[in-house]
This record gives C-alpha cells, structure tokens and sequence, in this order.
C-alpha cells in the first residue's frame, strides 16, 4: 500500500472512531429535558439558566405572549416585544445566569403600579387587587367599583398618569414593576426613568390581539403573574362559553357603524383591524367601514370629515356612539346636537340608534356580554338584559 494510501485510510478510521465517540458520549434524545420553548437546544439553555422545562399553557386566541412552567414552580412570562418575566418561587433562589434583561419577581407579587386601566378589570376579576399598590388613574375615574373602594380606603394609592409617574411615592414604597399599555411608547423617557430607579417596565399588548377574546386571554398573563391560574381559566371559560352560544346563530345582513364625534368636530371610527368591528362580525353584523388597507396597522382608530362619515355611513342599519370617552348622551336629540347630519342617517329615522355605557372599555373581561348585547340588537330581542348597549330614544 502507498504512503498516501496508507495516510488515507488512518485519516477515515480515525474520524469513524470520532463520530463513534461522539454518538456514545451524548445524551439520548428519551434523556433530554427541553428547557425553554424555542429554538435552542435543550442542553444549551439548561447550563445557561438552571430551568427544566414542564409544559407551557395552551392560548386559544391570544398572540402577544407566552407563559411557560418549570420545575419547582418557576414560570417564564414572554411578550412579543421581547419582555421576559421570570418569576421565582418564594421559598427558592434565582437562578443564575438568566439572560440579561430578564425581570426577576419573587413569589408572592405585589406593590404593583397599574398604569394600563383595561387591566384592572382583570385583577378585580381575579381577586388579586392586593398586589397592587399604585394606581395611573385617581379614584373618581375607575368604574371598577373595587378599584375604586381600595383608592378610597388608601389600600391603592394614586402615582400619577403614564406620561407623569410619583417616582417619589413609587420609589420609596418598593414598586416591584410597572404595568403599562403602548401609550407609554409616546413617553419613552419615562421607562428610561423608572428603570434607572430600579423599577422594571412591561407592556401589555392586549390591544394587539385581532380577536376580541385574545384580549380576554390575558387574563391567563396576569392569572399567572400572580399565582391565580385556576380563577384565570374560569374567568376565560365564562367568555368563550357566551361567544360559543353567540356565534351559534345565523349571521345577519344588517350593518352597524361604532362611532364618536370629537371635540373637534370630526368622527372617530374604529378601523377594520379593531376588535370592535370583529365583535360585531362574531355578534352577527356587518361593520359598516370596510377598510382591507387597515388589516396590518396597529391603531385601533382613525378620523374621519363630518362629510365622508355621511357618505360611507348614512345607510347603516345600526349606530352605536362610543360613550366610554366622553361620558355618553342620553337621547338621539343629543346625539343630533353633536352631528346635525345624523339626523338623516337610516337608522335614526328607524330608531336603532343605540349607546355604550361608560365603563365598557374599562370591563375588558366582559367582552363576551358586550358581543352578546350586540347580538340581541341584532336581533331585535329584549333590551332588558343588555349590559354595556341602551337604546337611544
């Protein structure tokens, strides 16, 4: 044999005896433990982190965050814009190497400030009201009836609005994290401030999600931020449970223009991406504003000329003025008061003019009532047993 036969052959033995090696000295697949869900391996993510992956929670609707358990109780909270919240158990440590950014929360959570108002429903909801400690709203602005007795009793504490925060009063009463809403993108050196003082920042992005019950499956988000899964799975059950019998029924022709008329003279519509024009879909309705161009924007409104509101809405079968801004009217001759062109609307003239109350937006764990209210105007049955629409006479 040659000599670079003979280099050769050692070279090809050699890299056999290699691969052999390396098949034998790794981990089964069967004895691998996934740790994070995602795509880094195992093995990698265990020795970063010291985390064992169980399971994560099954989400029907939303798609703006994640919640994954681990071994010995540890649960890993994701939000789509990258926000990792790791909580720790109360009797266990942190821990080490956890990726760089990670909030840490030990076990039991509380001293919150609650800037986000749609949120507060959802603690309320949970019975959870005493991890709060700081509220972005005072008092007389929360139609969360507890909210607003836990204020009174000085239970919560007002911190001032998202744009404005005590840092003062925050600080020096250990603030564990803010909850915020995308509001708080306008006001960027306000996460930068309270971040300087130790205080870490999330956003809830609720208002991202497409359908109207994605919004109430954050109440599994927050169920487990503060160890209420069970109650979260209720809550989320009772919703979907109304929308089930809802959706059941035949679909209808009849549109529905959801507006508001604002201080400026000009009409606030919802776009078509929002989940209000999505709830009267689901409710049987037709929504009045068909904007295809409007599916992968994330603004919820947009405003429109007394004159093109006349045009695109005066034949709409139903109108719903959006009261939850500026506190409502109580008769369509106030209504007309506001817009005097509404006054040849179709539906005016039919008297299917209808309103919000003004703790809808507040009640975001009604969603499921509100679709349903939709529906039974629709359908021209009872308004006795609406909760967040009435009837405009």
């Amino acid at each position: 044999m040659s000599g670079r036969k003979k280099i050769t052959t050692i070279c090809c033995l050699f890299l056999i005896g290699l691969l052999w090696l390396c098949g034998c000295g790794s981990p089964s697949s069967d004895s691998k433990t996934d740790v994070m869900a995602g795509s880094e391996s195992s093995e990698q993510t265990e020795q970063a982190d010291g985390l064992v992956y169980e399971r994560s929670a099954g989400l029907l609707y939303a798609k703006n965050f994640s919640i994954d358990y681990y071994k010995g109780g540890y649960k890993l909270l994701k939000i789509t814009d990258g926000t990792k919240i790791l909580l720790v158990p109360e009797d266990k440590e942190v821990p080490e190497n956890i990726e760089e950014g990670t909030i840490i929360l030990k076990q039991p959570v509380k001293d919150l400030y609650l800037v986000s108002s749609s949120v507060m429903d959802i603690f309320s909801k949970l019975e959870a009201l005493d991890t709060i400690r700081f509220s972005g709203q005072k008092a007389e602005n929360w139609y969360v009836k507890d909210a607003q007795e836990a204020m009174q009793k000085g239970d919560i504490l007002y911190a001032g609005k998202y744009d404005k925060p005590d840092y003062e009063l925050i600080v020096s009463q250990n603030c564990s994290m803010a909850i915020e809403n995308t509001m708080i993108t306008h006001s960027p050196e306000v996460i930068e401030m309270l971040e300087d003082f130790g205080i870490p920042v999330m956003t809830e992005y609720s208002s991202y999600e497409s359908h109207p019950l994605g919004r109430v499956e954050w109440v599994k988000f927050f169920g487990a931020l503060v160890d209420k899964e069970q109650k979260a799975d209720e809550i989320f059950k009772e919703q979907t449970a109304i929308l089930e019998k809802v959706t059941a029924a035949e679909k209808t022709d009849k549109t529905v223009a959801f507006f508001f008329i604002t201080s400026n003279g000009l009409v606030q519509v919802r776009r078509t991406s929002d989940y209000i024009p999505k709830m009267i879909e689901l409710a049987g309705g037709k929504y009045i504003f068909d904007d295809p161009d409007d599916a992968e924007t994330h603004r919820s409104t947009m405003n429109m000329q007394i004159e093109e509101f006349y045009d695109r809405a005066k034949d709409a079968d139903y109108i719903i003025y959006n009261s939850s801004i500026d506190g409502g009217v109580k008769s369509i001759d106030e209504l007309i008061s506001k817009c005097s062109v509404l006054s040849d609307f179709k539906a005016v003239q039919k008297g299917n003019v209808w309103c919000t109350t003004n703790d809808m937006y507040q009640q975001s764990m009604s969603i499921g009532y509100l679709i349903e209210d939709m529906h039974e105007m629709l359908q021209g049955e009872s308004e006795e047993q609406m909760r967040y629409l009435f009837r405009l006479k």
